[in-house]
């Protein structure tokens, strides 16, 4: 009996420790094909990167090369690196027009794209761009009030700059009134909500003075609106482009905190995140980001909605360590796009710079809002309440592990 009872427990743990094995090989199998499909991913991201990259560059020449007058691209090459063209003129149109307007292209893309990545992330809405709260439209207001009522004390006497620094007062202006209210509002939802009211109500005070102003006038603020990478003269270019790498490089802080927030607001400040700092930083950066851009070349649409989505459509991914970079790129590739087709090569016509971001980004959202891509990780479950799934996607993961 003794031997029938150990004959019996033997071969039941040969078959559990046979059963072990095969689920623990099962187990290997599963890690090897997740470590497979994350080089995968790790090679196709960087091969995006490098193709963003290259896309970028090529645009960058075309936009030199290419305009009412045709330029040979060895002509441009040269003029570049400091030799003199073929024609004397290609000389003077590559430097004194087009290679201002295209690094402004640039980094007012890569502005905007970082600006409405941090917009989305903060306030976990799809639709949420650099200008949801008023920044856009209080830089509108500064340049309504000297345009349209013939300039406000001495910015009048300032000649070119006089718009730049009315935008720039504006857009302050509002960033200031958001950034105090931010202090006393815990909600982030509720301060997205103040933003709105606040661009609504400047918005009003601009049809207001529309009302009463003059034909001319009200043309002349119109074309402002309809935003312009050529504005930007040799004079003005460093003021601008120290002012966004500055920021963007502020804005490179803002990542593991940004990846965060993707967890929820509560689960983040458990992990130590300071919520008031990081949104304050967010809202900070972002703001002057839009209101530099806004000041110096215009409102500029949909490029900072449209971007992130395309770049977490291209990397699959929520992970800002990624996104922002592939921002910076994307954003500059559209920019450079839109100001080449804005410039209709080969005719003296020139677009709204605006009918052209919006011919561009307007299928990318609704494309997005219709069909949200599946790739998207699930969101952490059981954190509490307060962890909502993103609208556009279901978050980072299941864990803190994934995201910084």
């Amino acid at each position: 009996m003794d031997y029938n009872k150990r004959k019996s427990l033997n071969s039941k743990a040969r078959s559990a420790i046979s059963t072990i094995n095969y689920q623990l090989s099962t187990i290997n199998y599963q890690l090897s094909t997740i470590n497979y499909q994350l080089s995968t991913v790790n090679y196709q991201q960087k091969l995006i990167f490098i193709l963003m990259l290259i896309t970028a560059i090529a645009l960058f020449l075309l936009n030199l090369a290419m305009g009412s007058v045709s330029i040979p691209l060895p002509s441009v090459l040269t003029t570049l690196l400091g030799g003199e063209a073929e024609n004397p003129a290609w000389s003077a149109i590559i430097l004194k027009l087009r290679l201002p307007s295209a690094l402004t292209a640039t980094l007012a893309g890569s502005a905007l794209a970082v600006g409405g990545l941090q917009m989305q992330t903060l306030f976990r809405n799809p639709l949420a761009g650099p200008f949801v709260l008023g920044i856009n439209s209080g830089a509108s207001l500064g340049v309504a009030l000297v345009v349209l009522s013939g300039g406000i004390g001495f910015l009048h006497l300032l000649g070119d700059f006089s718009i730049i620094l009315a935008a720039s007062l504006g857009a302050a202006l509002v960033l200031g009134l958001v950034v105090i209210v931010s202090r006393y509002v815990p909600s982030t939802a509720t301060l997205l909500i103040l933003g709105l009211m606040f661009g609504n109500a400047t918005i009003s005070l601009v049809s207001i003075l529309l009302h009463f102003s003059s034909t001319e006038q009200v043309q002349s603020y119109l074309n402002w609106t309809f935003g312009s990478f050529g504005g930007v003269t040799p004079t003005q270019l460093p003021i601008f482009t120290i002012t966004i790498l500055i920021t963007l490089i502020a804005a490179l802080l803002t990542v593991k905190p940004l990846n965060l927030l993707l967890l929820g607001e509560n689960y983040a400040r458990s992990l130590g995140l300071n919520l008031p700092l990081i949104r304050w930083q967010v809202i900070l950066t972002t703001s002057i980001l839009a209101g530099t851009v806004t000041a110096f070349c215009g409102p500029i649409s949909f490029l900072g909605v449209a971007v992130p989505h395309l770049c977490r459509g291209l990397l699959k991914t929520e992970d800002c360590r990624l996104l922002l970079p592939s921002s910076v790129m994307a954003g500059a590739t559209l920019a450079l796009c839109a100001n080449l087709l804005a410039g209709v090569p080969g005719s003296q016509v020139v677009l709204p710079l605006n009918a052209v971001t919006a011919l561009i980004g307007a299928p990318v959202v609704a494309w997005i809002v219709v069909f949200p891509s599946p790739s998207q990780p699930p969101s952490p479950k059981g954190r509490g309440r307060s962890i909502a799934p993103l609208p556009w996607g279901e978050g980072l993961g299941r864990g803190p592990t994934t995201c910084y």
